[in-house]
């Protein structure tokens, strides 16, 4: 023993020594390195065992058991069976005499080790495994320890990661499942057993106000029965810690059962209720009062516990609820289930003199709260339409619950996980209305008055005037992950619930919604006659602070409201035009006449007594009511269609004063904000509306001027290029309900030609000095130019790429010009990649838009100066040595030829072998190396819109031959080049990047789809099992694991082509080659995968042989050397 002891007193040391904060690094690698030679040398395990029994240091004993558990998951094989017995022996012994005593990270890893065993030899060689378990849990003194043994085994047994084959994997599970009733009898037993004694020892207290809950009315109902609500009203007993930790691992055992058993019967009635009886805990606000009215430490770490049962027991109930598999003899358990949770709910929202709903749901765990919201979601999206057709479950009793719950939510999180459970249940009665148009009616009637409540109350709640204190508390400065602040989601999510009870009942919404607006209307238009005209301007004379506050809170509400108001104009038009047009042109004139309002009393450059809040208040309800106005345009398109012949007075009146309202904005001296509320407004008016008269308008010809005119200020970017896209619009898009004859296109052609030289002038001067060599001063004014001019003109060919053909030939006329001089420019800048990158998107919309107007042999010279300009050394230099810039310049090139490569006829076909050659040639070897997914994409994107678009390019399939034959036996042509892009798609998925490798999976998948790829002679003959080794390669090193569904499939398409020649050589071959595994292993590696032919018993084999196959190499490596194997 001697040897022994000393190497535990070293291995202390040692040890003490890692953990130490003075060890060097250096120092603790050498320690890493001596403890892992320690571990690897056979019969280790027996000093492990002893250092277990003879230390109490915890690295001693967590060093111990990873040797432990190294040893069985990863050399268990090659252990002699003496030994395995010994182990299998000593280290339940081990747990049983020191589990009391050991520190519960330590006595859990022991169990893990236990566990393991039991994976690998239960029931051949380890039969008593489990049914130590069961007596642990039996025997009162050990029961916590048997159930945390038994929440490892549901762990580690049920869903074990893949150091087992798939025959283990499915023999395990299928044991666990014949233990299933015995187990879960257990745990009722348990946990009622300690209920029951608790119950009856506690003395009943008389009830108080906050516990004395009578059935109520409601719960009779849900119940049916009065027993069991009289069971549910039963005080809940006051546990000792020992039965709360037991009961607390007994819900944690049932929580991971529940999450792979099947719903069946062995989830009996009793074990339901036992559930719900501890689910009770967490609404029990007592334990926490108890707790503060003692005030001893000891009370409240208690009625933490208490909650935690409660977060626990939801969590059970949680687990039981996601499956949505419901066998028909589970949905009474069911019924029941929900019954029992909405007494619960009932019981956490019931107001009575000692509480409010909100300082009751204060008081509860917020884990518990939020397990709670979990359920009720849980509810409504999976469980409703099951529930809702029982006669004996009250839907609109259990919405007023909800709706008592959702608002008066504790938390802001909670506030919105509420909102999503009212969204689900919204969509689910529209869509349950739409498909049930026979008893729309009654539908309607039943949940009425609900939606209506619900509205209210949502639209309350965005509204200072009733929720101040909370709305204040939201963050509107910080952008999260989808780019709004706490506040824009707040809004936004309430708003997509106002929509959504808009669509059901229409009328009630807009009379709901109209009067608020309306009140808040009038504060903001009755502002005008607190105007005065200072020495320095205007100043709004509000000045006592209750008054100015008071008015920052109406005007945040109008805002909101606006918001809203623009939402719902999606309901205003379509087939309902006519119906609802009073209320539609109602909110317009309302509209039309604030935003006048706004910008002729000029209240966004008004001085206000708080600048810095009224001020912000101020622009915001100007730029919100041009934005809901914005949203009214399409109401606006088909009022114009419905008047154009007969009186069109009133339309004309609201467009006009509409513009009247935006133009004054359009100035660089207008808030950002605000100028780009009008702009966008002014581009839906041109686009969208597109009234004939537009171009008359005196407001509108103001604009032309000051956008034309060189010496006034230029616009912020975005703006510049609005105005200017709404400008174009104006002139190019075609005037609805106007046959062609009238569409004035020669004048409307003139004037737009000479808006765009107007607003290109300096960029067409450029020409003649680019071939000058430039100074940096110059350099950087120059790059300015290109940049507004470039920004502008591809806006403007984007706005009308889906246009007509009429607006695209003009567009290019005016274009004409400027697209030759910024082809000319190109050579010039070529080394500026910023540059050459802005020219390229212009040329890439120009392509995608007008490449049938600039004429094929204007696009010819394009290509063939590109192709001329992106030599070998331009592209290696713009992609290894400009960043990110140059390699955005190559996927715009790359993205220009996949236009070209897909256009259809024979126009552009004498440029595929040049642009082959490019990819292949030059682009490819540049980057196949590198392991920066940047260019890649667009690459293999562009070479399988080479091989889809232009398929005859490679094979000429006569139609005379395949009828002679009976199969197109089809004349390949560039089979060079076509071999070079397959091999280029092959070395593709060896690499990291899975999304490379996802997307040309589905590119390969789409040409055998379409074109039959997979059946081609080349490729069936030299490609096909190359491919298919490289993915079933793939899959056995884990490397593209997300994908394993998608390669499953492509292998069996693959395979498909010729079965037979896949099992009876290429799986064959396939093994043989494989390397890690023996003869023996192999044939039954062979064996195992079935000869089918369907698709997914195919790809079940596939996976049970990549599983299987990494499981003989994990066995293999295991096994200690030398070891003969027979």
């Amino acid at each position: 023993m001697a040897s022994e002891e000393a190497s535990l007193r070293a291995l202390e040391s040692l040890m003490t020594e890692f953990f130490h904060n003075c060890t060097t690094n250096e120092r603790k690698r050498e320690i890493e390195e001596l403890l892992n030679n320690f571990a690897q040398q056979i019969g280790a395990w027996r000093f492990c065992l002893y250092f277990l029994s003879s230390t109490r240091n915890d690295y001693v004993m967590m060093y111990s058991l990873t040797v432990f558990e190294n040893l069985i998951n990863k050399m268990w094989l090659g252990v002699p069976s003496q030994d395995k017995m010994e182990i299998r022996s000593c280290l339940p012994k081990l747990l049983l005499a020191h589990h009391k005593t050991l520190p519960y990270f330590i006595r859990n890893k022991l169990c893990k080790v236990i566990v393991d065993i039991g994976r690998q030899d239960w029931p051949m060689f380890y039969h008593d495994f489990f049914t130590n378990i069961l007596q642990l849990i039996q025997s009162p003194v050990t029961t916590p320890l048997g159930l945390i043994m038994l929440k490892t085994t549901s762990e580690e047994l049920a869903c074990p990661r893949e150091d087992l084959s798939v025959a283990r994997k499915e023999e395990l599970r299928k044991l666990l499942l014949d233990q299933v009733q015995t187990v879960l009898g257990l745990l009722t037993g348990i946990l009622e057993s300690i209920w029951d004694k608790h119950s009856v020892t506690a003395a009943t207290p008389p009830p108080s106000p906050s516990s004395g809950e009578s059935g109520g009315d409601l719960l009779s109902s849900l119940l049916q029965s009065p027993s069991a609500a009289k069971l549910l009203n039963q005080p809940i007993p006051i546990l000792d810690t020992e039965s709360e930790y037991i009961c607390s691992l007994a819900l944690e055992c049932l929580a991971h059962l529940f999450s792979w058993i099947p719903l069946s019967a062995s989830i009996t009635p009793s074990l339901l209720t036992t559930i719900f009886h501890f689910a009770r805990f967490g609404c029990d606000t007592r334990a926490r009062k108890m707790s503060s009215v003692n005030g001893s430490s000891q009370n409240s770490v208690l009625g933490q516990e208490r909650g935690r049962l409660g977060i626990l027991a939801m969590s059970c109930i949680n687990e039981l609820m996601s499956k949505n598999c419901v066998p028909m003899e589970f949905e009474e358990y069911l019924l029941r289930m929900f019954q029992q949770t909405f007494y619960l709910l009932q019981k956490i929202t019931k107001e009575n003199n000692a509480h409010t709903v909100k300082s009751r749901l204060e008081e509860l765990d917020e884990s518990y709260i939020e397990k709670f919201t979990d359920f009720l979601r849980l509810f409504v999206s999976v469980h409703l339409r099951r529930i809702e057709s029982y006669s004996q479950f009250p839907v609109v009793e259990f919405l007023a619950l909800l709706f008592k719950y959702t608002f008066h939510q504790p938390t802001h999180e909670g506030y919105f996980s509420c909102l999503d459970i009212w969204t689900l249940f919204l969509d689910y009665l529209t869509s349950k209305i739409k498909s049930r148009l026979a008893d729309k009616e009654a539908v309607f009637n039943r949940y009425e008055d609900a939606l209506v409540l619900l509205l209210t109350e949502v639209l309350n709640r965005i509204q200072f005037r009733y929720n101040q204190a909370q709305l204040e508390e939201l963050d509107d400065e910080t952008l999260d992950d989808d780019q709004q602040t706490e506040w824009q989601r707040y809004l936004r999510q309430s708003l997509e619930v106002v929509a959504k009870v808009m669509e059901l009942l229409p009328t009630h919404a807009f009379s709901t919604l109209f009067p608020v607006l309306q009140d808040n209307l009038e504060v903001y238009l009755g502002l005008q006659q607190f105007v005065v005209t200072s020495g320095t301007g205007h100043r709004l004379n509000i000045t006592a602070e209750n008054d100015c506050r008071r008015l920052h809170c109406s005007l945040r509400d109008l805002s909101s409201l606006l918001q809203a108001v623009g939402r719902l104009a999606e309901y205003f038009i379509g087939d309902v035009f006519a119906a609802r047009f009073n209320d539609a042109l109602t909110v317009v004139e309302r509209l039309v006449k604030v935003t006048l309002y706004g910008s002729q009393i000029k209240l966004y450059n008004i001085e206000t007594a708080v600048p810095s809040v009224l001020k912000p208040d101020l622009i915001d309800v100007h730029a919100q009511s041009l934005a809901a106005l914005q949203a009214y345009s399409h109401w606006l398109a088909q009022f114009y269609s419905e008047v154009h012949r007969q009186n069109p007075e009133q339309f004309i009146s609201l467009v006009s004063t509409a513009l009247e309202a935006i133009t004054p904005l359009i100035s660089s001296k207008v808030q950002e904000k605000l100028l780009l509320s009008a702009c966008h407004l002014l581009v839906s008016l041109a686009t969208t509306v597109r009234p004939v008269f537009l171009i008359r308008i005196p407001a509108v010809q103001k604009v032309f001027n000051r956008i034309t005119d060189t010496s006034a200020q230029r616009l912020p970017d975005k703006a510049q290029v609005l105005v200017c896209r709404a400008l174009s619009n104006v002139l190019l898009l075609p005037w609805p309900n106007l046959p062609e004859s009238e569409q004035q296109w020669a004048v409307r052609s003139t004037n737009h030609a000479s808006l765009i030289s107007a607003l290109t002038r300096e960029y067409r001067h450029l020409k003649s000095s680019a071939i000058l060599p430039q100074r940096k001063v110059r350099l950087e004014d120059t790059k300015v130019i290109i940049h507004q001019t470039l920004s502008i003109l591809e806006d403007t060919v984007e706005s009308i790429s889906g246009e007509s053909t009429k607006s695209r030939q003009i567009c290019y006329q005016s274009l004409q010009e400027s697209v030759q001089v910024s082809l000319a420019l190109f050579p010039a800048f070529i080394h500026q990649s910023d540059v050459t990158d802005e020219m390229l998107s212009f040329f890439l919309t120009l392509f995608q838009g007008l490449r049938v107007q600039m004429g094929v042999p204007f696009t010819e010279q394009i290509i063939q100066t590109f192709l001329n300009m992106f030599t070998r050394e331009q592209l290696a230099e713009s992609i290894l040595h400009e960043g990110s810039t140059g390699c955005r310049v190559v996927e715009k090139f790359l993205k220009i030829l996949q236009v070209v490569v897909q256009e259809p006829g024979q126009v552009f076909k004498p440029f595929l072998p040049s642009i082959i050659s490019l990819c292949m040639e030059q682009v490819y070897p540049i980057i196949a190396e590198r392991s920066s997914p940047d260019v890649k994409a667009e690459l293999f994107e562009l070479l399988f819109r080479v091989l889809h678009h232009n398929w005859r390019y490679f094979f000429k399939s006569s139609v005379l031959a395949s009828v002679q034959r009976g199969i197109a036996e089809e004349q390949m042509e560039n089979e060079a080049q076509f071999s070079a892009i397959m091999q280029a798609f092959g070395q593709s998925f060896l690499q990291p990047d899975i999304h490379l490798f996802k997307q040309n999976l589905f590119y390969l998948e789409t040409l055998n789809t379409k074109q039959k790829l997979y059946h081609k002679k080349i490729f069936r003959t030299t490609m096909l099992f190359q491919f298919v080794n490289v993915l079933l390669q793939v899959l056995v090193h884990k490397s593209h694991d997300l994908l394993q569904e998608e390669i499953g499939i492509a292998i069996y398409n693959m395979a498909s082509v010729d079965f037979d020649s896949f099992y009876s050589a290429f799986l064959t071959e396939f093994l043989a080659s494989c390397d890690g595994v023996d003869s023996n292993q192999k044939n039954v590696l062979g064996r195992n995968f079935k000869m089918d032919r369907d698709l997914p018993s195919f790809t079940q084999n596939v996976h049970r042989l990549v599983n299987d196959l990494r499981y003989y190499r994990l066995c293999n490596d295991s096994l200690p050397p030398g070891t003969v194997k027979l």
